[in-house]
C-alpha cells in the first residue's frame, strides 16, 4: 500500500502543480483585461468626447422642418449624446396627436436623445373653455417622454431622475447623468419669467416648482463636488442669468421685482462659487454676436453657451485649460 502511494504521489504533484499554473494564467490573463479596459477608459477621458445641443429651432415662427434638420445634422456628429430644448413654438397646438408626433421624431436619432422643457411646451396652454390647463398639459408631457430612466434615441442612455425621490416624484423632467468625470442635468425653467404669474393666488406651479428646483440644484453641486466631476453642465429653457436691467446678473445683485429666476441666480452664482469645477449654463433663449456663431462666455468659473444657430456641438476635453469649447454646429443663424 505504502508503495502503491509512493508511486502515485508524483501524479498527484505534477497534476496541483498544472492547476495552480492554470490558476495563475487565468488571474494574469484577467488583471491584463482588466488593465486593458481601465487603460482603455483612461486614454477615452483623455481623450475628451463631444455632445450636441439643438437650441428650440421652432422658435421665431419655424416649422418643424427646422427641428427635423436640427435632429438630423445633430445625430450626424459624432457626439455622445444630444439635448433638445423645446419641442413645439407656442403658437401649436397643445394636443396629445402634436406631443406624440415630436416625441417620435425625436426618438428617431441615431444618438441618445435627452429632452429638456420649454415653456412654450406647455404654459400657455388652454382648455376648450379658455381657462389655462398649463399644469394637465406639463403632467401629460412627463408621461409621454419621461416614462423610464433612459433617453429617447435609437441607443439608450440611463438618467437619474428627480421623481425618483418620493417628495418630488412628480419632476420626472429634470434628470442627470455623468459622461467623462462631467455631470450633464435638465432643469425645468420656462423662458417666460420661469412661468412666475403676477396674479394674486396663480402661482402655486411656480411655488411648488421652485422647492423642487431649489432641491435639484443642491444635489447637483453635492454631487458633483462629491464625485470631483470637472464640471456641471446645466441644460434650461430660461436663461437663470438675466434680467432685463443687469444682463449677465450672476455676479450681482438683482434689482427686478417679480423676477421668477431671482431665487435661481441667487442659488447658482452662491454655490458655483463654493465649486472648484467649471459650471457651463446652456439655455434655448438665442443671442447675437458678431461672427454670428454660438459662443461661451466666461466669467470665473460659470461659463453661459450663446445659442446663435439651431444647434451646436461642444468639445470636452478633461485636464485641459479650456474644458469646454464649441467645436461646431449649423443650421440657420438667428435672423
Amino acid at each position: 500500500m505504502m508503495r502503491a502511494a509512493r508511486h502515485r504521489h508524483p501524479l498527484l504533484t505534477a497534476a496541483m502543480a498544472l492547476s495552480a499554473a492554470l490558476a495563475l494564467a487565468h488571474a494574469t490573463a484577467h488583471a491584463a483585461q482588466s488593465g486593458t479596459a481601465r487603460a482603455s477608459s483612461a486614454a477615452q477621458a483623455v481623450r475628451g468626447f463631444q455632445f450636441a445641443v439643438i437650441g428650440h429651432p421652432l422658435q421665431h415662427g419655424r416649422d418643424e422642418a427646422a427641428l427635423k434638420r436640427a435632429i438630423a445634422e445633430a445625430s450626424q456628429a459624432d457626439a455622445a449624446f444630444v439635448v433638445a430644448t423645446g419641442i413645439k413654438a407656442a403658437n401649436e397646438a397643445c394636443s396629445d396627436k402634436l406631443y406624440s408626433q415630436r416625441h417620435a421624431l425625436l426618438n428617431e436619432s441615431a444618438q441618445p436623445m435627452i429632452v429638456s422643457l420649454a415653456g412654450s411646451d406647455w404654459t400657455a396652454c388652454l382648455n376648450s373653455a379658455g381657462r389655462s390647463n398649463a399644469i394637465e398639459r406639463l403632467n401629460r408631457l412627463r408621461e409621454l417622454f419621461y416614462v423610464d430612466g433612459e433617453s429617447l434615441g435609437a441607443r439608450h442612455l440611463t438618467v437619474t431622475r428627480l421623481s425618483s425621490t418620493a417628495k418630488f416624484r412628480s419632476y420626472a423632467e429634470n434628470a442627470h447623468w455623468e459622461y467623462g468625470k462631467v455631470l450633464f442635468a435638465t432643469i425645468n425653467l420656462p423662458a417666460n419669467n420661469n412661468h412666475f404669474r403676477a396674479e394674486a393666488g396663480r402661482n402655486s406651479e411656480y411655488e411648488d416648482r421652485l422647492v423642487a428646483n431649489r432641491a435639484w440644484l443642491h444635489r447637483l453641486f453635492m454631487l458633483a463636488e462629491r464625485q470631483k466631476m470637472h464640471g456641471l453642465v446645466l441644460f434650461s429653457d430660461g436663461d437663470p442669468r438675466v434680467t432685463e436691467e443687469e444682463g449677465f446678473s450672476l455676479l450681482s445683485s438683482f434689482k427686478t421685482k417679480q423676477d421668477g429666476f431671482a431665487e435661481v441666480r441667487k442659488q447658482i452664482r452662491s454655490m458655483a462659487e463654493k465649486y472648484k469645477g467649471k459650471v457651463l449654463l446652456i439655455d434655448a433663449q438665442r443671442g447675437a454676436t458678431a461672427a454670428g456663431e454660438p459662443a461661451i462666455q466666461w466669467r470665473g468659473n460659470v461659463g453661459h453657451l450663446n445659442m446663435s444657430a439651431d444647434w451646436a456641438e461642444v468639445q470636452v476635453a478633461p485636464g485641459a485649460a479650456a474644458l469646454f469649447t464649441i467645436k461646431g454646429g449649423g443650421a440657420e443663424a438667428q435672423q
